[in-house]
Parts: structure tokens; sequence; C-alpha cells
């Protein structure tokens, strides 16, 4: 029984101990998530608000050409940009992000090549054997624009060039801190479709209407791959704190069922010593009384 308990002791000081550590990270990772959270929302409406910008400009009549960026050179390669994390501990976010891409890699016959964003995503493309072109890893919580920018002219090249006619997001959506949903969205050639305003607007544009546009969608290109990587760190603190909230919960739960079993092995320690000492008080009874 020494031993038995001893063991039970030492378990029950180890899994209190992994409760206290995964409820500071618990923490740690919401007070991170509530901030990076309301930068993600934040950048929402400047990507729409840039997306509507150029529909209306699309429509304008003094558009002389189409741009580059708009309609692609046709190849039949895709190029998906694949954002994961760098850490686990993240419940199963990064395993759906995985799986959505190899869905999409699998149900696709035509050539697909990865550009990686995250350790996790770039451990699962090479492990499967998937196409990768780049990998732009340990960014950080909050990386700049300019942290950003080798990676969106990497993309823009790789299009402009005729390299990849489809160029796709797949990043978490941060919807809510208990929903991530993976997402795989079109980044070029760029979509205008349902930005374009129903009624004309009239406006003053300076300078060319061509220079402008080509400002602009390479300004919306790299707004989006930004708000992409800012949902995915929402995404991640969000995922990492719910999975410490229930490792937290799942430790505690277990200490007090080793708890539970410890005082009943004392307890049946105890039993068996005060049958012992009345089982010798009455043979010593039963002793005397023939003596």
């Amino acid at each position: 029984m020494q031993k038995s308990g001893q063991q039970l002791r030492r378990r029950i000081r180890g899994v209190r101990e992994t409760a206290k550590v995964t409820h500071a990270m618990e923490v740690v990772a919401g007070a991170r998530m509530r901030r990076v959270a309301v930068r993600a929302l934040e950048a929402r409406p400047y990507s729409s608000r840039l997306g509507e910008l150029i529909g209306a400009l699309l429509g304008d009549v003094r558009m002389q050409r189409q741009h580059v960026l708009l309609a692609g050179h046709g190849s039949p390669v895709t190029l998906v940009v694949h954002m994961t994390t760098d850490k686990g501990l993240c419940g199963p976010l990064n395993t759906r992000l995985n799986q959505s891409l190899g869905r999409y890699s699998l149900e696709h016959s035509d050539p697909v090549r990865v550009v990686t964003v995250g350790r996790k995503g770039r451990d699962f493309v090479l492990r499967n054997g998937i196409d990768l072109v780049a990998d732009f890893s340990r960014l950080g919580d909050a990386p700049s624009m300019a942290e950003l920018m080798p990676l969106c002219r990497l993309v823009i090249d790789m299009f402009t060039s005729g390299m990849v006619g489809l160029v796709y997001l797949s990043y978490p959506a941060f919807v809510s801190t208990m929903v991530q949903r993976p997402a795989l969205e079109q980044l070029l050639p760029v979509d205008t479709t349902g930005t374009r305003p129903h009624a004309r607007i009239e406006f003053v544009i300076d300078p060319a209407a061509d220079d402008l546009l080509e400002s602009l969608l390479l300004r919306f290109v790299e707004a989006q791959v930004y708000r992409a990587y800012l949902e995915l760190v929402a995404s991640e603190y969000s995922s990492r704190m719910v999975a410490m909230h229930n490792a937290t919960d799942s430790a505690r739960e277990l200490g007090e069922e080793l708890t539970l079993e410890l005082n009943r092995l004392r307890q049946a320690v105890v039993t068996a010593e005060i049958s012992d000492v009345s089982g010798g008080t009455e043979a010593l009874r039963t002793g005397a009384s023939h003596g």
C-alpha cells in the first residue's frame, strides 16, 4: 500500500502542476486573442471597401485596358497560399486546415502548387509530396505589412508571369471564440463579382484610371493577404484558449479521481488495521477466558 500510495500522490502532484500550466496558457491565449481579434475584424471593412472601389472603377468608361490581375494568362496551374500556425497546442485547427488543402489537391486534376505560411502546413505539404514553392514561417503574432510584402510579391509575380492561372488563400476564417472555419478563397485573378455598384457613381479620377486601377489591385491583394494572416493569428489563440481550458478541466477531473482513489486506499488500510486490532483483542480475550 505504501508504494501504491506514494505513486498516487506523485501522480496527483503532477496532474495539479499540469493544470496550473494549462490554465496559465489559457489566460495568456485569451488576452492575446482579444487583442488580435480586434485587428482582424477591423481589417475586414478595409478590404471590402477596396473591392467596392475597384468595382466602381471598372464600371467607368475611362478604363482603357483590362489589367492582368483581373484576367491572368490562363495557366492550368493553381497556387494555394496555405496559412497554418507555427506552434501546436491549438486543438484541431491545423488538422482541419490541412485536410481542406488535401481535399482540394485530390479533387482537382490540374497541377497544384503551394506556398506555406507556418510550420504545421509546411510539414503537411512535405509529408504528402505536394509541390512546395516557398515557405514563410516564424512571422510572429503581429507582422507589419512590410514583412508580408515578400509573400505578396512572390504570389503576384508568379501570376503575372503566367506560371499559375489561379491563386487561392487557405486560412481559418475567424467567426467567434468557439468557431473558426477553414476557408479557401480566390485571391487572383481578382474577383469583382458583387462589388460593382448598381447605380453609376460619378467621380473625378486622378491620375489616369488605368494607373489608379493597378495601384488599387496591388493594394487589394496585399490587404487580403494581411487580413487572412490576422484571422489566422486570432483563430490560433482562440483555438488554443479553448484547448487549454478543456485540458485544465480534464486535469482537474483526473486529479479529483486520483484523490478519491487515494482516499479509498487509505480507508481500506485503516479498515484492515482496525480488523487486525479487533481480531487481536478478541484472541486475547479468548485466551484469557480459557486460562
